[in-house]
C-alpha cells in the first residue's frame, strides 16, 4: 500500500465502489460516512451489465445478486412500444437487461467486500483544504485526517461539491415515485414491464433478494408543488394503477405497506467540471439522475471503477500528473452520465409534463411508430454494450482479507 491515499466521502454505492477499486490497484483507502450506520437510500434498484461487470472485478460478490430480467414498454392497455434486446450472449451472462434487486441487498454485498478498518462511520467532514501536495480533512469533532486524493461521493446533496463549486439549486421535476416490493413462494417470469397511459407510469420487475423471489413494482406521475402529499401510499397506488393490467393491481394489492416507500425525483443540470486540484467527485455528487434511466447507482459503481484506473496510471504524490488523471477521468465520463441524465430527465417530461391536447398525439406515436423502440429498445442496448467493452476483461478480484480467510478455512 505504497502508491498514495485515497480518502473518498460517503459510502453509498459510488463511494464503495470507488473504494474496492482504489484497494484492487493498490492505494491506501479511507472511506468516511457520516452517518453511523450505512442505510439504502431507496428500497428497489436495478443493475444494467456494465455495473454488475465492475462490481466483479472490485471484489463484490454478484452470483444470486438480483433476479434476470428482459425488459418491455407497453401502453397501459397492453400494446407493446419497445423492447429492450441485448445480444444473447449477454443476456446470459448479466441476467437479461438487468437484474432487479432491493438496494440493501447491493449495499450488503460491497460492505462484505470492504477490508476490515476501511469503512469509518460517524466521521462528518467540515472541512476540506487542498494545499497543493496533499488534502486536509478536518472532521466536525475536529480531528484531521490527510490524503493525496478526496473524491466526493455524498449524494446529490453534496459537502464536497458545495466546497468546489459553491451552492447551486436542485431540479425539481415535480414527479414522485411509489415504490414496493413483496416475496413469492415461486421463481416469476423474468421480464419487466414499464407501462404508461396519458399521465401516469405504473412497472414492474422481477427481484432476488437473500435467496428470495419476488417483484418490486412502482407507480409514478407528475404532481404541484401545492398538492398535499399522499398519506395512505396503498390507496394512492391502488387508484392510479386501475386501467393497468391486473398482474401489476394484484402486486399492489400484495405488498405490505412496510415494503413502499415514496420519493420526489429531484437532479441537477450536468456540471461543466467535477474536479478541482486535487478533489473530484462521482455518482450523484457529480451527476444525479432521474430513476426514469434505471442508472444512477450503476452510473456511481461504473465511475469509481474508471476513477481508479485513472489514478493508477500516474504518481499521485505529483499534483500535475492528478489533476490531468481527475480531469481524463471526467472527460471520459461526461459524455455517457450526460446521455443518461438528460435523457431520463426528458423521458420523464414526456411522458409525464407534456400539455394535455398533445398527450394523445404522443401516445398514438409511441403505439403506432417506432420511435420509442429506437429512442429506448434499440439506442439503450447500444449504449450498455459501449459500457461494456470499456470495461477490461479481467479475473474477478478476490480482496486479501477474504483470501486470508478462505486459506485459514
Amino acid at each position: 500500500m505504497d502508491k498514495g491515499r485515497i480518502a473518498i466521502i460517503g459510502a453509498g454505492p459510488g463511494g464503495m465502489a470507488a473504494a474496492l477499486a482504489a484497494i484492487r490497484v493498490g492505494f491506501d483507502v479511507q472511506l468516511f460516512e457520516r452517518a453511523t450506520e450505512v442505510r439504502a437510500a431507496g428500497n428497489i434498484l436495478n443493475l444494467w451489465p456494465p455495473p454488475q461487470k465492475v462490481l466483479k472485478l472490485i471484489g463484490v460478490d454478484t452470483d444470486d445478486l438480483g433476479a434476470p430480467c428482459h425488459t418491455y414498454f407497453q401502453s397501459a392497455k397492453g400494446r407493446l412500444r419497445a423492447d429492450v434486446k441485448l445480444p444473447p450472449e449477454v443476456e446470459a451472462e448479466y441476467g437479461g437487461g438487468f437484474i432487479g434487486l432491493l438496494r440493501m441487498g447491493l449495499y450488503d454485498r460491497m460492505l462484505d467486500a470492504l477490508p476490515p478498518g476501511v469503512l469509518r462511520l460517524g466521521r462528518d467532514v467540515a472541512r476540506i483544504d487542498d494545499r497543493g501536495d496533499g488534502v486536509r480533512l478536518t472532521f466536525s469533532d475536529g480531528a484531521v485526517e490527510e490524503a493525496d486524493v478526496v473524491i466526493g461521493a455524498d449524494g446529490i446533496n453534496s459537502f464536497v461539491r458545495r466546497q468546489l463549486w459553491g451552492e447551486e439549486p436542485i431540479r425539481r421535476q415535480f414527479l414522485h415515485l411509489v415504490g414496493g416490493y413483496l416475496f413469492l413462494d415461486e421463481e416469476p417470469e423474468g421480464v419487466g414491464v414499464l407501462s404508461h397511459d396519458r399521465t401516469t407510469q405504473v412497472s414492474y420487475t422481477p427481484i432476488r433478494h437473500e435467496g428470495k423471489w419476488g417483484y418490486e413494482w412502482w407507480v409514478l406521475e407528475a404532481f404541484k408543488p401545492e398538492d398535499p402529499l399522499p398519506v395512505d401510499l396503498v390507496e394512492f397506488c391502488r387508484v392510479r394503477a386501475q386501467g393497468f393490467p391486473q398482474r401489476v393491481q394484484d402486486l399492489i394489492a400484495a405488498t405490505p405497506p412496510a415494503h413502499m416507500q415514496r420519493w420526489e425525483i429531484r437532479d441537477r443540470p450536468p456540471l461543466k467540471q467535477w474536479s478541482k486540484g486535487r478533489v473530484t467527485l462521482v455518482g450523484d455528487a457529480a451527476h444525479p439522475t432521474s430513476p426514469y434511466a434505471a442508472y444512477g447507482a450503476g452510473m456511481s459503481i461504473e465511475d469509481g471503477y474508471f476513477l481508479a484506473r485513472e489514478l493508477d496510471a500516474v504518481d499521485v504524490r505529483d499534483a500535475d500528473a492528478v489533476a490531468g488523471a481527475l480531469q481524463r477521468f471526467e472527460d471520459r465520463r461526461k459524455p455517457h452520465t450526460f446521455k443518461i441524465t438528460q435523457g431520463a430527465y426528458f423521458t420523464g417530461r414526456i411522458f409525464h409534463h407534456l400539455p394535455a391536447p398533445l398527450r394523445p398525439l404522443r401516445d398514438w406515436v409511441f403505439d403506432h411508430t417506432p420511435f420509442l423502440q429506437k429512442m429506448v429498445g434499440d439506442d439503450m442496448p447500444v449504449h450498455i454494450l459501449s459500457q461494456l467493452a470499456e470495461i477490461e476483461d479481467a479475473e474477478p478480484y478476490v480482496p486479501i482479507h477474504k483470501r486470508k480467510k478462505e486459506a485459514a478455512e
